[in-house]
């Protein structure tokens, strides 16, 4: 049998779960997985309670066409969260520019009206990148890697996906003939509603935005973090509650050996390993992590994060502020935004609980709610006011969430040596759920065949073709 393989993930959201499961799979028993957890696994996927309910502290939810999030849901047993319909509107801080109605039909046609064939066009541009995107589970079904995100980018859609990680989606869309007017009032509040930013958001990562939009989405009964937990479960790891501060490389027998650092409850520690996946992103402002003995020493990662804070308040809806002065009549359940200097916040929405009964209904725009709030910067007392009568309760996440996407132009590396690797550089492409997954699996089968020596599987060019001749 094969000698056993030390390997450690740091880090324990969705990317460290997902990667110690997809190592586990490819290498099998040989691989032993410690996974460095120093708060709870579930990462950015929390949870905050309401009059003993959970509900999700930040927007989460997955797309119908995220195959690995639907593996996951189906291997650990979870289920899909039963949807509960409302509706949504977007509001310039005076007016609404575009409400949705009951029937479907009547908004296609709305949006047709105001904003004539760009709806359509965005409609085709998404469509386009999506089915190019899905490519990658066709290559991961066979077993292909890329050691690169350039490299992967290339191979699902040639040099036109590397250049939508450089260029705004703004400017792609204006490229296929859609309307400053539709990107302004439409693009603007979908892409603040998901990340907090303006069109400077690269074109992929827009389009993934763009598809999560208009497609049906779904999360998971109980919470998206039974995703992490249930991983690591399944996968067997050892979770170790402590906090990496370093990785120090030495060598035995002419192999790499990494000493990972840790300080957990028990003061300091150190262990090591053949292998190391890094899952917590690596920016200065994030985290203080060194690397020692490297040689070329690990380059500094560039780029900033956007800080963003989400409110999750239960109260009266003021929506006299949104121009119905009889509250009753408010028919909307979440509001986005367009881009409008006096604007406060990205986003609202009235948030149902993790778990939904079948006898749930969500609440009357007259009776307290639990709504969720997106904004730039914590809410002061009067801007809590301008949205809400009156309110029970109020609590804050402030968290440094998405890329700031007008700060880097390079994507981070993978590889950072032999067998350490860097997982987080994928949100420089897109920041989703999904996106989490498909370069945690990537990761997965680069480091499975690196180790192998199975370079036949590693940035092959023309994939499209061969996976065509292998079938």
């Amino acid at each position: 049998a094969d000698p056993s393989l030390p390997a450690a993930v740091v880090g324990a959201g969705l990317g460290g779960s997902a990667v110690a499961y997809f190592l586990q799979q490819h290498f099998g028993p040989q691989v032993q997985l410690d996974v460095y957890e120093a708060a709870g696994a579930g990462g950015r996927l929390a949870t905050v309670t309401v009059n003993k309910q959970q509900y999700e502290s930040r927007a989460a939810s997955i797309h119908a066409l995220s195959l690995h999030m639907q593996e996951f849901v189906k291997i650990l047993g979870l289920k899909h969260r039963r949807e509960v319909a409302g509706k949504s509107a977007i509001f310039s801080g005076e007016h609404f520019v575009l409400e949705e109605t009951d029937w479907y039909l009547l908004n296609l046609f709305r949006l047709w009206w105001h904003y004539g064939i760009s709806f359509l066009r965005l409609q085709m541009w998404v469509e386009e990148v999506m089915e190019k995107f899905m490519r990658i589970y066709k290559y991961q079904a066979y077993g292909y890697a890329f050691s690169s995100l350039e490299e992967l980018l290339h191979s699902l859609g040639g040099e036109a996906f590397v250049n939508m990680t450089q260029r705004s989606v703004a400017e792609s869309l204006l490229e296929v003939g859609v309307t400053q007017r539709f990107v302004d009032d439409v693009i603007a509040a979908v892409l603040r509603s998901s990340y907090g930013q303006l069109v400077l958001v690269p074109a992929f990562a827009g389009a993934m935005s763009l598809a999560g939009a208009q497609g049906s989405t779904w999360a998971v009964e109980g919470g998206n973090k039974l995703v992490c937990s249930g991983l690591l479960k399944l996968t067997k790891a050892n979770v170790i509650p402590a906090r990496v501060t370093g990785i120090s490389l030495h060598s035995s027998e002419g192999r790499a050996l990494y000493q990972v650092h840790y300080e957990g409850s028990e003061g300091q520690g150190s262990a090591f390993y053949d292998m190391v996946v890094v899952t917590i992103p690596l920016h200065p402002s994030r985290s203080n992590f060194t690397f020692e003995n490297f040689e070329p020493p690990i380059a500094d990662f560039p780029g900033a994060f956007q800080p963003s804070v989400t409110s999750v308040v239960h109260g009266y809806l003021n929506s006299s502020y949104f121009g119905f002065p009889d509250p009753k009549l408010f028919p909307f359940a979440s509001i986005l935004t367009t881009d409008t200097p006096d604007l406060f916040f990205n986003a609202m929405d009235n948030i149902c609980p993790v778990n939904i009964s079948v006898a749930f209904r969500r609440k009357q725009p007259q009776e307290a709610a639990v709504w969720r709030v997106l904004s730039q910067q914590p809410l002061d007392k009067q801007q809590l006011k301008t949205l809400f009568r009156s309110y029970y309760s109020v609590q804050v996440t402030e968290w440094q969430a998405y890329p700031r996407y007008d700060a880097a132009k390079s994507l981070p590396p993978i590889v950072l040596h032999e067998n350490l690797f860097y997982l987080s550089g994928v949100e420089w492409v897109a920041s989703s759920m999904e996106m989490i997954a498909v370069a945690a699996k990537n990761l997965a089968l680069l480091a499975y065949n690196r180790w192998h020596q199975d370079l036949e599987k590693i940035d092959q060019k023309d994939l499209m073709h061969k996976v065509k001749t292998e079938l």
